[in-house]
């Protein structure tokens, strides 16, 4: 969702007018929030087939069918000049409903599922994230590499404007620890069974999820106040920009924007892949670490492994500095203005 927001911010300060109509899943936060951006929203059945029960299989099978349907009702009404799909089980109907449209795909995870494998088959052009992805894809000649597209603004902070918008101490190290908006249970957890410790040797921005929030906040307000002063504690942050900004190091999984986010801030990681999933995230995980910008830390080692990582490079700026211009060499900050390009040349129209 975010990178697609993200591709239609591109198209807005890239290009003339047009219109743009944004099909999604029925019910969740994603209406809320394309609604926030003054996007019309509309909602297809649609369910995932690969991995289900034999019970839920059939009733899977009737929404994607609906889905499709729906969806040619929906090409016919608006008449797309071209598609952009981000993936998603949601986007399956729609793509065989668009079998005669110019279709550009965008692959956030180095590493596709089965649903974004479909999905390039019916794709003119398929955009990736790390050059790693191509071996993924059967049709090398579609395969177009532009980064992760980013959110506008994230840059908009220096670093001494996010330390005092947090009223940090510039003198301290800060370790920014995040699982992503519903949070990362035992991060959070690991991390506050150890959180004097840490705060020993580091300030903390810490943005918990919704699940966790009131548990942590509680727990914080228990600290002494010299480290009460040193933690900050969020459910969410929409000002992703000013806690990446004055982040020395970051802990957190490894999802498809640790991909885009922490290179554009040449931002050190330590990386904790989600275990109980398709190893997309491992995949990720992996990339970084090879390319010597992340740490990996097993999500079952937190308890045993997370004090001495962490100690290790939050006393060593040596490392983490090499860290970080790694880190900055793989960032692709136009990522957004590159698929925006795509989708304009596939249109048929390629005037700013």
């Amino acid at each position: 969702m975010y990178p697609a927001l993200a591709v239609y911010e591109a198209l807005r300060s890239e290009y003339a007018s047009f219109e743009t109509l944004w099909v999604g899943s029925e019910g969740g936060m994603e209406e809320g929030l394309v609604n926030r951006a003054g996007i019309p929203y509309r909602a297809i059945p649609a369910a995932g087939i690969h991995g289900v029960g034999l019970r839920a299989l059939p009733g899977n099978i009737g929404k994607l069918t609906r889905g499709m349907m729906q969806s040619r009702r929906i090409l016919k009404e608006f008449k797309p000049d071209v598609l952009l799909f981000t993936g998603g089980y949601v986007a399956a109907p729609m793509a065989v409903a668009a079998s005669d449209y110019p279709i550009v795909l965008y692959v956030p995870d180095i590493e596709p599922g089965l649903a974004l494998k479909f999905l390039a088959y019916f794709s003119d052009v398929v955009a990736v994230t790390a050059p790693d992805s191509r071996k993924f894809f059967p049709s090398p000649e579609r395969i177009v590499l532009t980064g992760y597209p980013l959110r506008p603004g994230l840059l908009n902070w220096s670093r001494d404007q996010a330390l005092s918008h947090f009223e940090l101490n510039p003198a301290i190290p800060t370790l920014l620890v995040t699982g992503g908006s519903r949070g990362a249970r035992s991060i959070n957890t690991a991390v506050m069974k150890r959180l004097e410790a840490l705060l020993d040797m580091a300030q903390i921005v810490h943005i918990t999820g919704s699940l966790d929030h009131e548990s942590v906040k509680a727990a914080a307000e228990k600290l002494p106040a010299d480290k009460k002063a040193r933690y900050r504690v969020l459910p969410y942050l929409h000002e992703m920009g000013a806690a990446l900004s004055a982040a020395d190091l970051v802990l957190s999984r490894s999802g498809a924007s640790s991909l885009g986010e922490y290179p554009l801030f040449g931002l050190p990681a330590v990386l904790v892949p989600y275990p109980y999933a398709w190893r997309y995230q491992k995949v990720n995980a992996d990339y970084l670490a090879q390319h010597n910008a992340a740490v990996i830390l097993q999500d079952e080692l937190l308890g045993d492994n997370l004090l001495p990582v962490i100690k290790d490079l939050l006393l060593n700026e040596h490392k983490r500095d090499a860290m970080r211009a790694a880190m900055k060499r793989l960032s692709m900050p136009d990522a957004a203005k590159a698929i925006a390009s795509q989708l304009v040349k596939l249109a048929g129209d390629e005037t700013p």
